[in-house]
């Protein structure tokens, strides 16, 4: 089984290097290896001095390079998902031979589906992904667990909704709905999805690795991308702090900036506990050229254990209650943050700060309702409370509340009675 390793941060903090340095160890071990960049502002070819493009090219031995164009890639291998999404958009769009149809952020798809495409090819033992800044691989990371929502909510509809109306729209309204062929090509788009979703979000198959530095803003934007991608299922297995200064440096600026960087150096520790830290020290030099690749993957790289697998963490974890169901997720560094949970039906949406996932809910829960939100330091816990359920808890507070009135009614009786017992025997002795 081979391995997808996903490189992220923010921009500046030297993820292409560390993907790179990460990609050179592993030709080294003769792992036959692809480094792959997604960034639409590629600069692989910078890196290695050498050409790099939408072709494959190798740079040495075990090592292959490809800067991904999403367009191209949509054109060439993918010819027809966009025609078909033109399809099933309508014909009102007046679209022409060779136009194809995007959606926002659209494109991006393609670029995964050629990582998947390579992945399942087997030529690679190790892909690495040198991702854009963090803004849009979490939009990128996103994209299949959304559209595949999309799918199931809405095509089962909309096949029954086009075999109803596809008779009058033509003439009705100059529309021409897509046929069943189109259909059957959009399932088949929908299968991929889930698919290219099961493969992401694997950790025996697919991390994360996050590069930062020891920076105010860098450290938050590190955090929050650590929250995030555990909000989405995916599996952070290592963090590089990188460009930290030595000790002593010899130079009063240089040391004034070393006791900046401590406190935050220290922060990212403790938010990263469980997950290992591998620091990389401020280079004097820029990183450029295959040599100098080497040089940062010999010197700086853990020598043991770094394309191991992680341990493997549950991400959705369902506890049974006896009024419900509780459903815990990861989400590190969360608990200040104000999040909001809603219910609809069988989905589950939770939204922090401008990002939102929906999460399908088992059959079970379809009734049931949120009693309670609890917001550990890396838990999120939701409490669900069934429908029958409560109706049983309302049914025996009502049982109790009618038992405890009778006997409280019986109580009374028994008063009255030895009273009325009182006053006739005092009768009868006077």
């Amino acid at each position: 089984m081979g391995r997808i390793i996903i490189f992220t941060g923010k921009g500046g903090v030297g993820k292409t290097s560390l993907a790179a340095a990460h990609a050179v160890a592993s030709a080294s071990e003769g792992k036959k290896t692809l480094l792959v960049s997604t960034d639409m502002a590629h600069n692989l070819g910078d890196l290695f001095e050498t050409e790099a493009g939408r072709e494959i090219r190798t740079v040495m031995g075990c090592l292959d390079i490809l800067e991904l164009d999403p367009d191209w890639i949509m054109q060439h291998e993918y010819p027809d998902l966009s025609h078909v999404l033109g399809k099933l958009v309508g014909s009102s769009l007046e679209m022409n031979s060779g136009d194809y149809f995007l959606l926002p952020g659209f494109e991006n798809l393609f670029s995964l589906l050629k990582i998947r495409k390579l992945y399942l090819s087997g030529i690679y033992d190790r892909i690495i992904v040198d991702c854009a800044p963090t803004g849009e691989t979490l939009s990128l990371l996103k994209l299949p667990e959304l559209l595949t929502w999309y799918m199931e909510k809405f095509f089962p509809v909309g096949r029954l909704m086009i075999r109803i109306l596809s008779p009058v729209s033509k003439i009705k309204y100059k529309v021409s709905l897509p046929n069943h062929k189109a259909m059957d090509e959009i399932e088949e788009l929908h299968a991929q999805m889930v698919l290219l979703q099961e493969l992401l979000q694997n950790p025996e198959i697919c991390t994360v690795r996050l590069v930062c530095i020891p920076e105010k803003m860098v450290v938050e934007e590190t955090k929050r991308n650590y929250m995030y991608l555990n909000l989405y299922g995916y599996q952070v297995d290592r963090v590089f702090m990188n460009r930290i200064l030595p000790e002593d440096t010899g130079n009063d600026f240089m040391n004034h900036w070393r006791e900046i960087q401590k406190p935050y150096i220290e922060e990212l520790e403790s938010v990263f506990v469980h997950v290992p830290i591998t620091r990389i020290p401020w280079y004097p030099d820029e990183v450029r050229g295959m040599s100098a690749v080497k040089k940062l993957s010999l010197g700086n790289l853990p020598s043991q254990g770094l394309f191991d697998l992680p341990e493997r963490t549950e991400r959705e974890i369902y506890v049974s209650l006896p009024e419900g169901y509780q459903l815990m997720i990861p989400l590190p560094g969360a608990d200040h943050m104000n999040i909001t949970v809603k219910k609809y039906m069988l989905d589950l949406d939770i939204t922090l700060h401008n990002y939102n996932r929906r999460i399908p809910l088992p059959n079970v829960l379809k009734d049931a309702k949120i009693t309670d939100l609890i917001q550990e330091k890396d838990m999120l816990s939701i409490v669900f409370e069934l429908e029958k359920q409560a109706e049983v808890n309302k049914d025996s507070s009502q049982e109790i509340e009618r038992r405890k009135q009778k006997r409280e009614a019986e109580k009374e009786k028994r008063k009255a009675r030895i009273q009325r017992f009182r006053k006739g025997k005092d009768g009868r002795d006077k």
